[in-house]
């Protein structure tokens, strides 16, 4: 087969500049008027502009070429599959991975590991965030071979989520939410959302524009759902120590 790898990447870097001039733009006149940063960082960040334009053309040029007709390739072999079963765990499979491998998901974790102090760690947040889309992805993947509407799944989950936030912390609750928009990045949106559409393609009775849509919301509900799981869990964490810490207290006024 004749792959012509840069078909297009002409295109594709118009596309990427004119998205990223105006932050040029705004950047300079921030320079300019208020900053007025030394040469020395000017030039990082310049550098940086250049790394991110490059990274950016590079990256949407393979999925043009490779990302999405490997997902619409895959999603048509496993949904020829007799056993569709295999389905559900594969699911599980790729959105975990789709999600630790996200760019916006791995900036996000680390920020938040950074602003917090460490008192939400990086890495556990990361495993947070996958197993959830994981689940999300795997639920997708019953909702295609079953044929349940999208509905049963979204609705449930949010009000399930505004319940949580009751009873979450009030950091853990922002994270959710910014968490839940991270995470429908390129990966997920290029990758896993083509294989979708190539399942639903090979699945007798299913749209692939009505079924295999509608992952990507399940995969922004799973982030915020699991998030708020963990903030519970710190927020319970933390109320034991307390307890704890006034019972020895306690204790020790007593034997004194």
């Amino acid at each position: 087969m004749n792959l012509q790898i840069f078909e297009g990447f002409g295109q594709t870097m118009q596309e990427v500049a004119i998205a990223l001039l105006p932050l040029a733009i705004l950047f300079a006149i921030f320079h300019f008027v208020f900053l007025k940063l030394p040469l020395r960082k000017l030039l990082d960040i310049g550098i940086g502009f250049v790394l991110t334009f490059a990274g950016l053309s590079l990256f949407l040029q393979g999925v043009h070429i490779g990302f999405m007709p490997f997902g619409e390739k895959m999603g048509g072999v496993l949904g020829g599959l007799s056993y569709r079963w295999v389905l559900i765990p594969i699911g599980f499979v790729i959105g975990f991975f789709a999600i630790y491998a996200e760019p916006a998901v791995a900036v996000m974790v680390e920020q938040a590991e950074k602003v917090s102090g460490g008192y939400i760690p990086e890495k556990l947040l990361l495993y947070t965030l996958s197993i959830g889309v994981g689940i999300s992805v795997a639920l997708s993947m019953v909702r295609l071979i079953y044929g349940f509407s999208l509905w049963y799944f979204i609705i449930p989950g949010y009000i399930i989520a505004f319940v949580m936030i009751r009873y979450a912390p009030k950091t853990f609750t922002s994270i959710a939410f910014d968490s839940g928009g991270v995470s429908t990045g390129p990966m997920t949106a290029t990758f896993v959302l083509a294989m979708f559409t190539g399942i639903a393609s090979q699945i007798e009775g299913r749209d692939p524009l009505l079924d295999g849509f509608g992952m990507v919301a399940m995969v922004a509900l799973a982030p915020i759902l699991s998030v708020l799981t963990l903030g519970i869990l710190f927020s319970r964490k933390e109320k034991g120590q307390y307890a704890s810490d006034d019972s020895r207290a306690k204790a020790h006024h007593h034997d004194r």
